[in-house]
């Protein structure tokens, strides 16, 4: 696939799933605790923390995003990108967990393709909720899902926490996520816990 029908499979998705389509904001933030546009999420920002009404409690866009907040490690690793595209998907005081669980493998698996004996799941050390809805949605085993929290000292690109933020004030909490192993020859076996490269985010 390219990056055009990966974007358009993504939305779509969501779209048939009563989420409302939004284009590209601008790179230049209306937030000010923000520079640039680093996440997906900031354009709406407002409505997550409730000083807006969303005109619909679904969202889903791509959006045009500037690395700043860990702009160290580009050129580091492969996943890290100066300048990237982010796809997402959104619930205003709708959906929770469960559904985002669950739309989020069968993306995965019916729609891109992707094996699902090569995916494994990363959940936050204390959220037994989420390690829960994997094993009762969809076709994860335990063995591949890893909960982490940071060892102390560990810097961003060490370890995963699984609480995400912007890095400044605003939305942010535990998080999970699906990481795809690219192979042995990526390097060691063992998980995303163990492998970031290998086991891709």
């Amino acid at each position: 696939m390219d990056s055009l029908t990966i974007r358009e499979t993504f939305l779509r998705f969501y779209e048939e799933r009563d989420h409302r389509r939004y284009d590209s904001a601008s790179l230049i933030s209306n937030d000010p605790t923000l520079l640039l546009t680093v996440a997906g999420m900031v354009p709406f920002k407002p409505y997550f923390l409730g000083d807006a009404k969303p005109p619909h409690p679904r969202a889903t866009s791509y959006q045009k995003c500037v690395r700043t907040n860990d702009i160290e490690n580009v050129g580091r690793t492969t996943r890290h990108l100066s300048m990237f595209e982010m796809l997402g998907a959104f619930s205003f005081g709708d959906y929770f967990k469960q559904d985002a669980i669950r739309w989020s493998w069968e993306l995965s698996t019916d729609h891109f393709g992707l094996d699902p004996d090569r995916i494994w799941v990363t959940i936050h050390e204390t959220d037994d909720e989420s390690e829960r809805l994997w094993l009762e949605h969809t076709g994860v085993p335990l063995e591949r899902i890893q909960r982490v929290g940071a060892p102390e000292g560990a810097t961003r690109m060490d370890a995963s926490d699984n609480f995400w933020s912007t890095g400044g004030a605003g939305p942010c909490g535990p998080c999970t996520e699906l990481h795809y192993d690219r192979g042995p020859e990526w390097g060691e076996e063992g998980g995303p816990e163990v492998n970031g490269e290998r086991y891709l985010e």
